[in-house]
């Protein structure tokens, strides 16, 4: 019952706050970029709420949950650290192209090649399927143990919730949402951790549950904690700090936003994201100490809530995850339909790639044994793929189309499959040589084929 009510609540509000507080989009240029008048304050809480996805809010509290200190550290540190790095770039790519709309578009501007562009329109593409996807698996896994509803049916309805919104005013529409969802966040999480934490018990088994359930991750650097660094932490960081950089959500409100705010957005972004996985892992935390057995570790700070808490507290906390999740949902969609700006693509083609977006999302949820964790790190890694041709090009450094593409595209066949490799068979080796591959032979083959200065005599 609580989750239909969470359901249709959540949609009342988002499309009433949509088309009170925004127009239709008639003109591309409103639809993808917001006519670029974006202020500070709803761009930060977008920027948070877009950042915060279904590995924010389940795989926190899983890492704090098994591994203690150094797993969540290792998840939450690259993900505050990624927004800051990202921010002077995106002042840099807004200087260099003030009237753009996609990194895609970029590249293929700054190469005049087909292969570039579409090798970006490949990461960035690829990354909006995989991420919805994962949204919507987190989201329907949920609702569905709540409502009793098939698993199949949620993911159709939490693609259509986002959907129904993000139509009309395309990127004006998911910044008023995401921070109304931001604000639906923060107020949980200033419920629920205060609340847990004054139990009698609380502070202590917050204390007892910093060591994780097994209570032997006391350490960052010791042979535990560097066993989380190497199969967790160390992929988890590159593929965070490459996120934005392969993200077209970031680019999207980098062009958005106005050009003085950009910079102080992301920050501001980076600070109120942080609250959030903060909170879940406390929550990881107290479940630890506690003793609590979790029947799935990816969901323990939901079943604590279950248990902890009573039964009316399920309601802001299902407001929290649905929140979450869909805000990540429709910066996907419209960072899709943005994509099609690079051909020229009017209003039609931008909502009909939405819609195929969200099919290929809820197939992919639907896929049997493919958990939140997995995929995350898995696309994480498919963004590191394009960071450093992009870093370079940003930062003027002269390098030829050939060598740009044929990077990306050893940085895909060689790293990519070494990782999934890797995590499949739960190698922490492979799926280190996987992620440093993914990241780095892209920048190398780029380094290694630029122009060389002519030597003066």
């Amino acid at each position: 019952m609580y989750g239909i009510i969470v359901l249709a609540v959540y949609t009342i509000l988002m499309i009433a706050v949509t088309i009170c507080l925004s127009r239709k989009s008639r003109s591309t240029e409103s639809f993808h970029v917001a006519d670029r008048k974006l202020g500070l304050f709803q761009s930060a809480m977008s920027i948070a709420a877009t950042w915060i996805w279904a590995p924010a809010l389940f795989t926190s509290a899983e890492k704090a949950y098994t591994n203690g200190i150094p797993g969540l550290f290792w998840f939450l540190v690259p993900n505050i650290l990624c927004l800051v790095i990202f921010a002077p770039f995106g002042k840099k790519i807004r200087a260099q192209m003030p009237e753009g709309i996609t990194l895609s578009g970029y590249m293929a501007e700054k190469y005049q090649s087909v292969a570039v562009h579409g090798a970006y329109l490949f990461e960035l593409s690829t990354l909006t399927v995989l991420s919805t996807g994962v949204q919507l698996l987190a989201g329907a896994k949920i609702l569905s143990t709540i409502t009793g509803l098939p698993f199949w049916v949620l993911t159709v309805i939490l693609a259509a919730i986002a959907f129904s919104y993000s139509q009309y005013s395309g990127i004006k529409a998911s910044v008023l949402t995401d921070a109304l969802q931001m604000i639906l966040m923060l107020g949980c999480c200033a419920l629920l951790v205060p609340w847990a934490l004054t139990r009698n018990t609380g502070m202590s088994d917050l204390v007892s549950g910093l060591s994780g359930i097994s209570g032997d991750y006391r350490h960052l650097f010791d042979s535990n904690g560097m066993n989380v660094f190497l199969s967790f932490g160390l992929p988890t960081a590159i593929g965070l700090i490459a996120a934005p950089f392969g993200d077209q959500c970031f680019w999207q409100r980098t062009f958005s936003v106005r050009k003085d705010k950009i910079g102080k957005a992301f920050k501001l972004g980076a600070i109120l994201f942080a609250v959030v996985p903060l909170s879940m892992g406390i929550l990881g935390f107290i479940a630890a100490g506690s003793g609590y057995v979790a029947h799935d570790s990816g969901l323990v700070n939901f079943e604590l809530v279950c248990n902890l808490f009573p039964s009316w507290v399920m309601l802001p906390f299902l407001f929290m995850v649905v929140s979450g999740l869909l805000s990540t949902a429709d910066s996907n969609l419209c960072a899709i339909a943005s994509l099609t700006s690079d051909f020229g693509g009017g209003m039609k083609a931008a909502k009909g790639s939405m819609l195929l977006l969200l099919v290929l999302a809820v197939g992919i949820a639907n896929i049997p044994g493919l958990t939140v964790t997995d995929l995350f790190l898995i696309y994480g890694t498919l963004r590191a793929t394009t960071m450093l041709p992009t870093v370079l090009t940003l930062r003027g450094k002269s390098l030829t189309a050939k060598g740009v593409f044929a990077g990306i595209t050893a940085s895909l066949v060689i790293g990519m499959p070494i990782f999934v490799i890797g995590t499949v068979t739960g190698s922490a080796v492979l799926k280190t040589i996987g992620c440093l591959c993914a990241v780095l032979l892209s920048g190398i083959v780029c380094l290694v084929t630029a122009p060389r200065k002519a030597v003066k005599a």
